[in-house]
């Protein structure tokens, strides 16, 4: 889908001076596009919630080409096929579990993703009265420029180890552990948070044991900072994100408020898609988008103040 001089939109037939007109679903989009643009210039503040469609839609997948190379020879021995399956193998030893989680959060929390997706969210929502809750842990909000006071990570963060037990309620930065743990399996990070095996290099499947991480409170193994189970740490500065988030909406359900979705699915619906409906029925001034490729819904209830987006968000947010 492209514009010509005259701000149109459509595609071009090889070979033809005319332009080919477009479809159903693309004017669908335009007509989607005006109207979030639309919302943007008249709101008094933009509240966000991304979901795992987003990070997916900044390049950061867990199949395919990627999880292979970076985790061919634990799945030839191991014999799955994605990066989330990985991360529950019941791994024999605490080194081997470190040496797979290590590659896993580098490359999902430490390295740039391949789409400026955040970048142009940023680009787009800088100058407004904004607030991001999100159930992503990858960091990205933060490395585009979001200010992290306008953060609330619901989920955790691939940045942050906890207690397995959890003993208490604290969190500790895991970014020097692991960058020696992929150094320590042969890879050598580079520019950009790329992960780069030298050639002729075999990646070591285990970590030395002296970098296994333990609390420094219980001593018992360290484990990630990410909601899987009632053993999830909320610590001070969750909690404090969350106050933020609450405060942030007390302060402006009275004014013109965009709720804008980007790519939430239904695995976690009650933690903001249902409240999101809520609010947007119950506020007079709320406007209600949803970019969601192939699942953008909004109940009766909120229709007319609705606006669904059936397209992937990266390339949306390029056209607005």
């Amino acid at each position: 889908m492209i514009r010509d001089r005259t701000g149109q939109t459509g595609r071009w037939k090889k070979g033809s001076m005319f332009k080919v007109l477009p479809s159903d679903e693309e004017v669908d989009d335009m007509k989607g596009i005006h109207k979030l643009r639309e919302a943007l210039d008249h709101a008094d503040a933009v509240i966000i919630r991304a979901g795992a469609g987003l990070f997916a839609s900044a390049g950061f997948v867990y199949t395919g080409r990627r999880f292979d190379h970076y985790f061919h020879d634990f799945s030839v021995r191991y014999n799955f096929s994605d990066m989330y399956t990985g991360g529950f193998y019941p791994y024999r030893t605490l080194e081997e579990y470190w040496a797979y989680w290590s590659r896993y959060i580098y490359i999902n929390r430490y390295m740039d993703a391949p789409y400026p997706v955040y970048d142009r969210l940023y680009e787009l929502v800088r100058d407004k009265d904004y607030f991001v809750i999100t159930t992503n842990v990858d960091h990205c909000f933060q490395k585009a420029g979001f200010d992290w006071h306008r953060l609330f990570c619901t989920q955790g963060d691939y940045g942050l180890f906890q207690c397995s037990e959890p003993c208490c309620q604290m969190t500790y930065d895991n970014r020097d552990t692991i960058f020696q743990m992929v150094r320590a399996q042969g890879y050598v990070p580079g520019e950009n948070g790329a992960l780069n095996l030298p050639e002729g290099v075999t990646p070591r499947m285990t970590v030395p044991s002296g970098l296994v991480p333990y609390c420094p409170v219980c001593h018992r193994p360290l484990g990630m900072n990410l909601r899987a189970d009632d053993t999830f740490v909320e610590d001070e500065d969750w909690r404090r994100a969350s106050d933020r988030y609450v405060r942030f909406l007390r302060r402006h359900q009275h004014l013109k408020v965009l709720f804008l979705e980007l790519a939430v699915g239904y695995n976690t619906p009650a933690i903001v898609k249902y409240s999101f409906w809520r609010m947007v029925h119950e506020w007079k001034d709320a406007v209600y988008v949803c970019v969601n490729n192939g699942e953008a819904y909004a109940p009766d209830e909120i229709r007319e103040k609705s606006v669904c987006i059936n397209a992937d968000a990266r390339e949306i947010l390029e056209c607005v």
